[in-house]
């Protein structure tokens, strides 16, 4: 990554794509924040990236809490100073309530797209000014496949992703002359806990071995993993992609080829 020194804030970092993409970007050279539920991953990515002789911090976050969202931006710049680099990665997946929309819990509704879309908006809302006073930022959030096309018992997910990237496309538009850019990241099935659990879920309810079910998830073969996604994130986080904004990349193994 060129230019300036770049300060990054990961939401979801403590494991999966979150983590990946924030030892990706500090091995790029940003001091990053990371931001997460869990402690003990939290605790064992900072030592992980500090080990490699990064800058990071690390705030303890649970961003269901719209509280706790309105206030991280300013409590990551507190610790490394004014954020120049946003990744909205913290979510959560179907396979937390997997069930069709007419049995759907309305409290699941709500605590999902209060993770996936309020919180994005909120974070990028508080760290737009910081971008707009430097007149450089970048803002990448980490939607879905299901963004882009649905999938079974898993409606307020794909409603979220959906709406997410629809947002980040207004945020482009509203910042394009600003030296803003902002655009996602559709991954497919990434091995994390997450998408374990839904694809568990999908070979049981259409009666396939999880073991060949997962080998015919991708045209490529299998599942991602974390660190196939992340080069991605650095890249639209670079200087080198000044001139991208208000786009939503697949990652994806071939799932999509949109």
């Amino acid at each position: 990554m060129t230019g300036s020194r770049r300060v990054a804030l990961v939401t979801g970092a403590g494991r999966g794509i979150g983590r990946a993409t924030a030892i990706a970007l500090s091995a790029a050279g940003s001091p990053v924040v990371l931001a997460a539920r869990s402690v003990d991953e939290l605790d064992s990515a900072v030592d992980e990236i500090a080990a490699a002789g990064g800058d990071v911090a690390a705030i303890e976050c649970d961003l269901t809490d719209r509280a706790q969202s309105t206030t991280l931006v300013e409590r990551a710049a507190g610790l490394l100073g004014p954020i120049d680099i946003l990744v909205n990665n913290a979510g959560i997946g179907s396979s937390a309530d997997p069930r069709p929309l007419a049995d759907f819990r309305d409290e699941f509704w709500d605590e999902t797209l209060e993770l996936n879309l309020t919180a994005p908006y909120l974070l990028s809302k508080a760290a737009l000014p910081h971008m707009r006073e430097q007149r450089w930022g970048r803002i990448v959030t980490v939607a879905s496949i299901n963004g882009r096309v649905p999938s079974p018992f898993s409606g307020a997910y794909v409603a979220s992703k959906h709406g997410v990237i629809g947002l980040m496309r207004v945020l482009a538009v509203e910042h394009a002359g600003e030296g803003i850019t902002v655009n996602c990241v559709n991954p497919g099935p990434v091995h994390t806990q997450v998408n374990d659990k839904r694809i568990a879920f999908d070979a049981e309810r259409l009666g396939k071995d999880p073991v060949e079910y997962e080998r015919g998830l991708t045209p490529i073969g299998g599942r991602l993993e974390p660190e196939d996604i992340a080069p991605m994130i650095v890249y639209l986080a670079s200087d080198e992609a000044r001139m991208i904004t208000g786009q939503a990349y697949n990652v994806d193994g071939g799932v999509n080829m949109a």
